[in-house]
């Protein structure tokens, strides 16, 4: 299974704001829709990523405010990237060693989408269940054997 196979799936709604644009209008555009992250653009180029760690880190070290700054003053300047052909395996080892629960997803330079860990957990269970269900056929319709008599 690829990135594409996921995003195929997951469909092709996307957030993204402006690296000038306030802390206080992700966190409201992250709870309206109920997402963890931003893709952060500016002239058609991915610049970064905010996520709700780098949230945490800007209220923990407001003293519990978001402060009035802006997302570029927060963000993920080098988010890791994948391409929609990916091997959902790549991106599990991926996330894993490098931490993160979001992947913008960049074809050539344009941004195609944006995975998180629940869309490949997700994908993933869907896939083995499919298998599961094709190998549950497979033994089911197994032919008998012919006794031999001897």
């Amino acid at each position: 299974m690829k990135v594409s196979d996921i995003l195929r799936v997951k469909g092709n709604t996307l957030y993204t704001l402006g690296p000038d644009h306030t802390l206080w209008a992700a966190v409201q555009t992250m709870a309206e829709h109920d997402i963890g992250s931003v893709v952060v653009m500016e002239q058609g180029q991915l610049i970064g990523i905010l996520t709700f760690r780098e949230i945490i880190n800007t209220v923990h070290t407001n003293g519990g405010q978001i402060g009035s700054g802006t997302i570029r003053s927060a963000m993920d300047r080098s988010p890791q990237t994948v391409t929609p052909e990916t091997d959902v395996n790549e991106v599990r080892r991926l996330m894993l060693e490098s931490h993160v629960r979001y992947l913008p997803v960049l074809d050539g330079r344009t941004l195609a989408g944006l995975i998180s860990f629940y869309d490949v957990a997700k994908a993933v269970l869907e896939e083995q269940g499919l298998e599961n269900q094709m190998l549950k056929a497979y033994i089911r319709d197994w032919p008998e054997q012919e006794s031999v008599s001897g």
